[in-house]
């Protein structure tokens, strides 16, 4: 595999992707339309000869002149905020965006690769979430712009294997954290992180019992290039078995932070999971593959971003080492997640 795209290649996951691939030695052409992904985040690829980035939106149009080995199709909006926002886009993406996606891989015989995720188990009567379990999702909820385009991308990839022959792979990603999101992207980690260093209240939703399981992006991008140099064509989970409550994770944040935000509870959103956890046995058998950052590792990396990072990173206001235990080895790294 010499030349690869990568769809959504702007975005948290898609750009931490670019850098792997580009370390491994090949071409990355990197395509989005910078709705929810940011030219911040590839900004330091630009000047790399084996780098190219194209303004695209991959449900209108979708073509790349010259071979292409690898389609990696990471494209879409990946939180309720988003969801909410751009509801269509987001249908489109999943649908449309795939089918084109899938097309061009057919016409240049190159292997596929879906971002799927643990979303498609929607709030889950079998726990934790195995690859044989068909989910529970409310295709009219707000949240069904995503999870049912998620579940259609599956069908539609599965498809293209069975009737063309087409050499594919199933992602799906669990909760994922780490430097490059959006403080404003409606996710846990980000909105803990941006609040407890501003002093402000820490908004937990419901009673905080509900549990995450939370990958940092290191891990899941080893895990996501095993599986696109693995022969396995079925779904593969991708995320943290190490389960705690939101609730845990707002006092945890709020520790390695070093804040006194107080917590307060908000009503929980419609369709909001009450249980998220990942059964990785596919991937450890498949691909040798489980989560070796600790959560505070993850957690005091990913804060130390947002206090030191670039200018786009940090918070306005904060100062880079105003906080104690940012930027430490909050715990020893070790088996612990859109």
């Amino acid at each position: 595999m010499r030349r690869v795209i990568i769809t959504g290649g702007a975005g948290f996951i898609g750009s931490h992707l670019c850098d792997r691939l580009l370390q491994r030695g090949l071409h990355v052409i990197c395509l989005d339309n910078l709705l929810t992904g940011s030219a911040d985040n590839i900004a330091h690829l630009l000047s790399n000869p084996r780098f190219s980035f194209r303004h695209y939106d991959v449900s209108e149009y979708l073509y790349v002149e010259g071979g292409v080995d690898g389609i990696l199709h990471f494209a879409s909006p990946a939180s309720p905020v988003d969801y909410a926002q751009m509801p269509i886009h987001t249908l489109k993406v999943g649908t449309l965006g795939t089918h084109k996606a899938l097309g061009l891989a057919k016409a240049k015989g190159a292997r596929f690769l879906l971002a799927s995720t643990s979303e498609v188990y929607g709030d889950p009567d079998v726990h934790p979430q195995p690859e044989d379990y068909w989910g529970h999702v409310n295709p009219v909820g707000p949240r069904g712009v995503y999870d049912e385009a998620k579940r259609a991308a599956e069908t539609f990839v599965m498809a293209y294997h069975n009737a063309h022959g087409l050499d594919t792979r199933i992602a799906r990603i669990f909760n994922t954290f780490g430097p490059r999101m959006r403080r404003n992207d409606g996710r846990a980690v980000p909105a803990f992180i941006t609040q407890a260093l501003t002093g402000e209240p820490i908004a937990v939703f419901g009673d905080g019992s509900q549990t995450r399981s939370l990958c940092y992006i290191d891990d899941l991008i080893d895990g996501l290039e095993r599986l696109l140099f693995s022969d396995h064509h079925l779904p593969v989970n991708l995320g943290n078995p190490g389960e705690l409550t939101v609730m845990e994770l707002a006092e945890l944040i709020r520790r390695l932070a070093g804040s006194s935000s107080p917590i307060e509870l908000r009503p929980l959103p419609v369709d909001d999971p009450r249980r998220r956890c990942p059964d990785i046995s596919t991937a450890r058998r498949v691909l040798g593959w489980e989560p070796r950052i600790s959560l505070e590792d993850g957690l005091a990396r990913t804060i130390s971003w947002w206090t030191e990072g670039g200018p786009h990173a940090r918070i306005p206001g904060v100062q880079s080492s105003a906080r104690p235990g940012v930027g430490t080895a909050a715990g020893a790294p070790g088996s612990q997640e859109e």
